[in-house]
């Protein structure tokens, strides 16, 4: 391709109206002038006398060579003009001529023979400035020269937006000959381009005059039709001498490989970020269901359409989980599904907290017993009845459009207890290679978790059973009192504490009302909490003062190591209207009597127990028919929000509506106080006096 041919160029479809400034021909600064066919000058321009600096009254008529050529150029300046008049009719080329000031001027000269209509010869003379004309050249060789062996791709759009210019260079990119391109508009052209953009941007720099720079674009071209490429795209607005709109110019740079790199950065900068968004949100409490639901919300949207947590019913019911035999059915048990949005694939999944049973062809089964994970990018019909539970979980998955699955070990401590299902349905991209890795560390992270979870449900369950165990059943009903009790472990977590009650009769009808609070949560609690209350009991029997059985627990306490408790302990007398009360550390029991507002007690508060050598004091109080005493431990009435005394004041307005029944006061107490995520275990023990039988 020749410099001529490097910037190719289209019809301009629309004339150009009259030129309100300078032009071409004016910046070039053009002259013409006409000699009769003897050689004298008919006709001066202006041009010409700017350029040479005679006024018409001073050359009109006059032989021109005499005027203008130097002696010694004459014979020459002759015969050219001979030539043109009389041979080729034309000649160009540089000549030097005289300047009114006696300077010489060099001139680019264009000469050719005119003819009137009588046949009258004339010559026409278009010169200008040699410099002037050498400059131009050099810019327009220089403009040539750089377009056409730019690597960036140039274009010329009319004011219509069509293509007028095109250099080698956009051919390449594009993939299309220039004939292809002129007249059209970008869209035209390249069709699989997202071109809207691009040329609203042009049209808005061809309103203001501004440039707009690096604006980006992506699509297909013909140059490589099978795969997506992207642009940077430049716009700048052409003017004439006149500040006329001519069009707008394009350049156009592949940035095919940055956009893949910054895309590339950006998904890895999403997966950290949603790695560590993860490490944030799973695993805030110790409920198997909970953690299983987080790594759901982790997964959906930002990995898949749909996610499933699934894990071995058998680790839930052992220690640890059975091999999987390679020709065994598993059976797993649903802890969670999430959904983007609602689908057909949600009622193919399995419902949460229901038992599903796989056979060894199906790809959960398979995951678990290989502890790897299983990618199927494109789902086919054969796939479907392999990731399924059934034929019709399968007829509703495709009818989801499932088209890519991922199946996800939970891999805990070296062992495998679940599965993390992922589809995609909406999502056009499958799972890759990246995706995988992701969903790995998730997993990896999740399950962890979940077998913290189950574990730390485990120990509750066997705590609980404990605590369950050495709470007293039915207490022995006693003489002159009617009992009123609950016990409840923590609301938000289900932990199990080391709180306790009893009732134990003593002998002459009096009976002894213990609550108490091993500090701790747990099995390790709840073992200390049966220790101290068969201490209690066994102390109590002995129909000791409350003063003197807190001493002696304490001394029992102290020798359990590195144990403190609270309790109360309330001794009834019902021949003598009495009652005995005594603290260790404990919140003050309320007493409520017909007619007046419940009272918290005016008790000594004594030490907690395990404190050691203390002395504890016991007080004595009226209890009429009819009177009632409230213990509790702290779970009941303390929050993190609100100070104990505007709790305890709570308690006691509770309290101060009558009830038809113990048992409705216990359960109106737990419900109007306790919270949803309250973190402490509570026990209730309320009694009331009666009249004794004969």
């Amino acid at each position: 391709m020749s410099e001529a041919d490097a910037f190719r160029a289209g019809p301009d479809p629309q004339p150009a109206g009259p030129s309100t400034g300078p032009g071409l021909l004016d910046l070039l600064g053009v002259a013409a002038v006409v000699l009769d066919d003897e050689g004298r000058i008919a006709l001066w321009s202006p041009q010409a006398q700017e350029l040479f600096g005679y006024t018409p009254q001073e050359v009109l008529g006059r032989y021109a060579a005499r005027l203008l050529v130097d002696e010694q150029h004459l014979d020459l300046v002759v015969a050219l003009f001979d030539e043109v008049m009389n041979g080729s009719g034309a000649w160009d080329g540089a000549f030097p001529v005289r300047h009114r000031d006696g300077g010489v001027l060099y001139t680019e000269f264009r000469n050719m023979r005119l003819e009137d209509r009588e046949g009258r010869r004339y010559a026409l003379g278009i010169a200008s400035d040699q410099a002037t004309v050498r400059r131009v050249e050099r810019d327009l060789a220089l403009s040539t020269r750089l377009v056409a062996q730019s690597p960036i791709g140039l274009a010329v759009m009319d004011t219509d937006l069509r293509y007028v210019l095109v250099n080698p260079a956009l051919e390449r990119l594009n993939g299309l000959p220039v004939a292809q391109h002129l007249g059209k508009r970008v869209h035209e052209a390249l069709p699989q381009l997202d071109a809207m953009p691009i040329e609203s941007a042009m049209r808005e720099v061809l309103h203001s005059g501004t440039p707009q720079l690096n604006r980006f674009t992506t699509g297909r071209t013909p140059a490589d039709p099978g795969h997506d490429h992207a642009w940077s795209v430049s716009v700048y607005r052409l003017d004439d001498p006149a500040g006329r709109p001519l069009g707008v110019a394009a350049s156009v740079v592949d940035v095919t490989a940055q956009h893949k790199s910054a895309t590339a950065v950006a998904l890895a900068r999403q997966r950290l970020a949603l790695i560590a968004d993860a490490s944030v949100r799973i695993g805030t409490t110790l409920d198997l269901g909970v953690t299983a639901r987080e790594l759901g919300e982790i997964a959906v949207p930002a990995l898949a359409d749909l996610a499933t947590v699934d894990v071995l019913d058998s680790v839930l019911s052992a220690d640890r989980p059975p091999e999987v035999r390679r020709d065994e059915a598993v059976q797993f048990r649903a802890l969670a599904i999430k959904a983007a949005y609602p689908s057909p694939a949600t009622l193919a999944a399995d419902p949460v907290g229901e038992l599903a049973r796989y056979d060894a062809t199906r790809v959960v089964t398979q995951c678990v017993r290989t502890g790897r994970m299983l990618l199927i990018a494109h789902v086919s019909d054969q796939d479907l009845v392999r990731i399924a539970r059934d034929a019709q979980a399968a007829a509703l998955l495709a009818e989801a459009g499932i088209h890519s699955y991922l199946a996800v070990p939970l891999i805990a401590r070296g062992e495998v207890i679940g599965v993390l299902g992922l589809q995609r349905t909406r999502n056009p991209l499958p799972f890759d290679h990246d995706d995988a890795l992701l969903a790995g560390e998730l997993a990896a992270r999740a399950a962890v978790c979940i077998d913290n979870a189950r574990w730390y449900q485990k120990q509750r369950s066997a705590a609980l059973t404990l605590q369950r165990h050495l709470l007293p059943h039915h207490p022995t009903p006693t003489p002159g009192l009617e009992i009123a009790y609950r016990y409840q472990p923590a609301a938000a977590v289900g932990e199990v504490g080391g709180d306790w009650f009893d009732v134990i009769p003593l002998p002459d009808d009096k009976t002894a009302l213990v609550v108490g609070d091993v500090m701790g949560s747990g099995i390790n609690a709840a073992a200390t909490m049966g220790q101290l209350r068969t201490a209690a009991r066994t102390l109590a029997e002995l129909d000791l003062d409350p003063a003197a059985v807190l001493t002696r627990l304490d001394h029992t306490t102290t020798g359990l190591g590195h144990t403190m408790a609270t309790c109360v302990i309330a001794v009834h007398d019902p021949h003598r209207g009495r009652c005995r009360i005594a603290t260790a550390g404990h919140l003050p029991p309320v007493r409520t009597r017909p007619g007046r507002p419940p009272e918290l007690l005016d008790l000594p508060t004594g030490a907690p127990l395990g404190v050691g050598g203390v002395p504890f004091e016991a007080v004595a109080f009226d209890l009429a028919i009819g009177d009632g005493l409230v213990l509790y431990t702290d779970g009941l009435v303390e929050t993190r929000d609100q100070d104990i005394d505007i709790r305890l004041r709570t308690l006691t307005t509770l309290l101060s509506h009558p009830n038809p029944s113990l048992e409705e006061t216990c359960d109106r107490l737990l419900s109007e106080l306790r919270q949803p995520d309250d973190r402490d275990d509570v026990a209730l023990l309320i009694a009331r006096t009666r009249q004794l039988p004969g």
